[in-house]
């Protein structure tokens, strides 16, 4: 959802990526609540950081705890900013209906957005 937002709120200014620390495959709810958000995320695929080995990042932004703290190290030392979302799927799992379940995958997605909306436009706002 972090980079669907990206894409589509600072597409112009940030050249936006995602990975994730095991390869989960691309959650539909999540693809169906970016899409009633206007946002198409289903072309997207779900991998791993060795898949964007070769990227020099300026910026890495973290988005969940476990992927704050087995974050690697990247070449050219970006600066790395950490901001915390609930894990959608897990809250989803006690969930006592569909629609409760979509409730918490559409709240981490509008707290996204406007994490999103937010970004720096240029590296001189990072700081």
């Amino acid at each position: 959802m972090a980079e669907g937002w990206a894409k589509h709120i600072k597409g112009k200014t940030i050249e936006a990526y995602s990975a994730g620390t095991h390869r989960h495959g691309m959650n539909q709810v999540a693809v169906e609540v970016m899409l009633d958000a206007g946002v198409d995320i289903s072309t997207h695929s779900s991998k791993t950081l060795d898949r964007l080995a070769h990227i020099e990042f300026d910026v890495v932004v973290t988005v969940c705890d476990n992927a704050h703290e087995t974050c690697p190290v990247f070449p050219g030392a970006p600066r790395v900013v950490h901001h915390s979302f609930d894990d959608p799927p897990r809250l989803a799992q006690t969930a006592r209906h569909d629609e409760e379940a979509k409730d918490h995958y559409r709240r981490v997605r509008d707290e996204i957005r406007q994490f999103v909306s937010e970004l720096p436009d240029s590296l001189d706002g990072w700081g």
